[in-house]
Order: structure tokens, then C-alpha cells, then sequence
């Protein structure tokens, strides 16, 4: 793989951490539930390092870090804001809207995995992978015993 494939890949990543910072935050500011609002700040903050992580490997490959989110991230919160703002906003909602955020990581992560990266990318980019299959299957487990209660 070419050095500026490597860096386009890794500043794809960087974009969905940095959707994830900007999804986990919307959903800390949106539940009412302390241990839920400090899962998700928690979440936040890890997603922060992991793009940090991965601009320190674009700048070790000679590459300029991105520093914003995808697009179609900032799209997505601004539709649920719209939906929450007709609908209210119940814990099942953000739950839900996290999912589908995850659902994306997993995407953009997955994507990145099957190309031929550099074993130290791969390495770090397998590890955050873990991470954001951990995430999905939290947020889904807490959103199901939301969908549970009466």
C-alpha cells in the first residue's frame, strides 16, 4: 500500500473517531440517566485519544492529520436534532441514534481492515477496531433493556 493511500486511510478513521466524539457528546448533553451521561462522556474521551493515536501515525508517514469530522456525521447529528425537537428525546431515541453511529464505525473501520496496511497501522487500527465493536455492542445491550422497560 502507497504511503498516501495509508494516510487517506488513516485520516478516514481519524474523521470517524472524530464523528464519534462530536455523536458521544450530542448523547451525553441528551440523557437524562447520570450513569448513561458518564458512559457516553467516558466514550467521548476515548474516541479523542484514538483520533490522536491515529494523527501521530499520519504525521509518522509524513501526512497532515484531519482535524474535522466526515460530512455525512455532521448530517446525521442535525437530523436527529430535528427529529429529537419534533419527537422529545427518550433514552431508547439516544440510544438508538448511537447504534446507528457505531453501526458506522464499524463500517469505516471495517473498510479500513481490508486493505493491505502496514503491520504497525494495522496493528493500532485492529485495536481501536475491538474498541468500536465493544462501543456497538454496549450501546445495543443498554438499548435493548431500554426497549425492555414498560
Amino acid at each position: 500500500m502507497e504511503k498516501n493511500d495509508v494516510i487517506s486511510t488513516l485520516n478516514d478513521l481519524i474523521q470517524t473517531c472524530k464523528d464519534g466524539v462530536e455523536g458521544f457528546r450530542t448523547c451525553a448533553e441528551d440523557i437524562k440517566n447520570p450513569e448513561l451521561k458518564a458512559y457516553f462522556n467516558d466514550r467521548a474521551e476515548r474516541c479523542t485519544r484514538a483520533a490522536e493515536e491515529l494523527q501521530d501515525l499520519v504525521i509518522a508517514y509524513g501526512g497532515d492529520p484531519a482535524t474535522s469530522s466526515h460530512l455525512s456525521g455532521t448530517l446525521h447529528r442535525r437530523w436527529v436534532d430535528v427529529r429529537a425537537a419534533i419527537t422529545g428525546k427518550s433514552e431508547q431515541d439516544v440510544l438508538d441514534e448511537c447504534e446507528r453511529g457505531e453501526d458506522v464505525a464499524k463500517h469505516y473501520y471495517e473498510a479500513a481492515l481490508k486493505k493491505e496496511l502496514p503491520e504497525d497501522v494495522r496493528l493500532i487500527v485492529e485495536d481501536q477496531y475491538s474498541g468500536v465493536q465493544l462501543n456497538h455492542d454496549q450501546v445495543k445491550s443498554m438499548r435493548n433493556q431500554a426497549r425492555a422497560r414498560p
